[in-house]
């Protein structure tokens, strides 16, 4: 196995909007290195549909901006996080237009959507249905023109930690083992939907920047609480081409299987209501008829529309056999978006010395148990410029000397057993769980991860985090549903989950710690209920 050593100032571990906004916004003086998993376009916000939620009109305010969030989040927000983001988005999406994204306009002004549980048409949105693509084209032009040096086919097998600080990363690449020392790290990994059979996330998204982070020591967060897609057509195996939330803000009717308008029996919102009641309706309407799905109807909005305003989705259906213009599309719940992650400050700090994180796998507390539609590439860009900022603490420093152990063995990067690990966490870590399930497959990914390949052991501890996360937490809130406490108990649980190692895995009995911490920002004035 060939051993390679290089050395840069900043290393960022993921080419999402997260990673490449932090790199865009760093210091254009020093080296920069993005690790990509894949290729440039395997990732989530490359995929990404709806659009970047700000308050961008004169009717919309930031603190309508919050209080939908936090109402979605159901009593488990870090408020403070919050007000950052609704603050902060309206000017990141200001310097990205500045840039060059192609932001859809109507008469020289922005054209903002209404998705699921905003009380504004806040959703900045491009090429129709494409924003991820149409961003991430113009900041990967950018960030190669500041001369960062973005290197694809790159998976971080682990942080080269020691005395409590991060220097770097031991990396597989093309050609074998890599080292890559750094003043200061950024984990941008990205999430967890590819943990799961059915999907809407690019295969890349396997959480492995919370393995990473955990093995480092730094703390996680909200793991048990995992956003489904209400509305991912029906069609196939494998990631499902997601039917972005902004089709129901126009108008799209959810239909179960008898024909039967079933929303406005669930919400005041009816199809709009937030993510995590509407994925359950549809599970609840599909448990009910013995069906595998429900339909989406926005035919009667006309073709000519839906093929304007939804292009991506419209041709994506089509190719599926089914046309979105003329009849009722069938969809069903998908692993979509993890609220939780590796525990940051509000700059992205960890509880690891030079060690930060952004994007989805940060767990900054801004979604609670439930995040609002398109507050995700918002969430990247405001925090990504965060750490951008205060990662320069560390610039000035020497670069490292540390001596870790780099014996490693032949680091195979083998996903046989990944699908056994995919069945279990669609099976009972899905929309809804219980005890029994839980205990089940908690014990299962113990034996898969004892006999696994180095990457099936990543995949291994952080399904069981998950799933620990979600047996600890005995009530329902939020994405978190389970049928043995289906009501929220918020004397009990209206706290955050926090997990941290000191080395060792689950299957290894290893000291992994749980402590139930009450968020100095959750205060009951706006909790949202229940």
């Amino acid at each position: 196995m060939i051993v390679t050593e290089d050395r840069t100032d900043i290393l960022i571990i993921g080419g999402g909007i997260a990673g490449l906004w932090c790199a865009v916004n760093s210091s254009p003086e020093v080296r920069k290195v993005v690790l990509v998993k894949g290729d440039v376009t395997d990732c989530n916000t490359y995929w990404a549909q709806g659009g970047i939620a700000a308050s961008l009109c004169p009717r919309d305010h930031p603190d309508k901006h919050f209080l939908d969030t936090i109402l979605a989040g159901k009593g488990l927000c870090n408020e403070e996080a919050v007000r950052v983001l609704v603050d902060e988005a309206p000017r990141e999406v200001a310097a990205l237009w500045k840039l060059g994204v192609p932001f859809d306009q109507e008469d020289g002004r922005l054209a903002l959507a209404k998705e699921g549980a905003h009380s504004e048409h806040r959703v900045a949105h491009a090429w129709g249905d494409a924003t991820g693509r149409a961003t991430m084209e113009v900041l990967l032009d950018v960030v190669r023109k500041q001369g960062a040096e973005i290197k694809e086919n790159r998976t971080a097998l682990r942080l080269l930690c020691e005395n409590g600080q991060c220097w770097g990363a031991l990396v597989h690449g093309p050609d074998g083992l890599e080292v890559w020392w750094s003043k200061v790290t950024v984990l941008a990994t990205g999430g967890v939907g590819n943990l799961y059979a059915v999907t809407t996330n690019s295969p890349t998204a396997t959480g492995d920047g919370l393995a990473l982070g955990f093995w480092a020591g730094a703390e996680l967060v909200d793991l048990e609480f995992v956003q489904f897609h209400p509305t991912a057509l029906a069609v196939g195996c494998g990631p499902r081409l997601l039917i972005s939330e902004a089709v129901r803000g126009e108008g799209a009717y959810l239909l179960n299987v008898k024909g039967y308008r079933f929303m406005p029996d669930y919400h005041p919102l009816a199809e709009l209501g937030p993510r995590d009641v509407v994925a359950r309706a549809i599970f609840d309407q599909m448990q009910e008829t013995g069906a595998d799905r429900v339909y989406l109807d926005i035919s009667h909005r006309g073709e000519d529309f839906v093929r304007k305003r939804f292009p991506s989705i419209y041709q994506g259906c089509l190719e599926r056999g089914w046309n979105l213009g003329r009849e009722p599309v069938p969809v069903a719940p998908a692993a979509h978006y993890h609220m939780g992650g590796i525990r940051t400050d509000l700059w992205g700090r960890t509880s690891v010395a030079r060690l930060f994180a952004c994007g989805e796998c940060a767990g900054t507390g801004v979604h609670g148990a439930n995040r609002l539609a398109s507050n995700s590439l918002a969430e990247g860009l405001v925090f990504g410029h965060r750490v951008a900022c205060a990662l320069t603490e560390w610039l000035d420093k020497p670069y490292p000397s540390p001596s870790p152990d780099l014996t490693f063995e032949d680091a195979s990067l083998d996903e046989g057993g990944i699908a056994p690990l995919q069945d279990l966490m669609t099976q009972y870590v899905g929309v809804v769980r219980n005890e029994e399930g839980l205990r089940k497959a908690k014990e299962s990914f113990e034996q898969i991860g004892a006999q696994g390949s180095e990457l099936l052991k990543m995949r291994s501890l952080v399904c069981w985090l998950i799933c620990s996360a979600a047996l600890e937490r005995t009530e329902s809130r939020g994405a978190h549903f389970r049928s043995d406490s289906p009501q929220p108990d918020d004397p009990r649980w209206r706290v955050r989950i926090l997990w941290k190692s000191s080395g060792g895995l689950p299957w290894e009995k290893g000291p992994i710690k749980m402590t139930v911490a009450v968020d100095s920002v959750l205060t009951p004035a706006v909790s949202g209920g229940g």
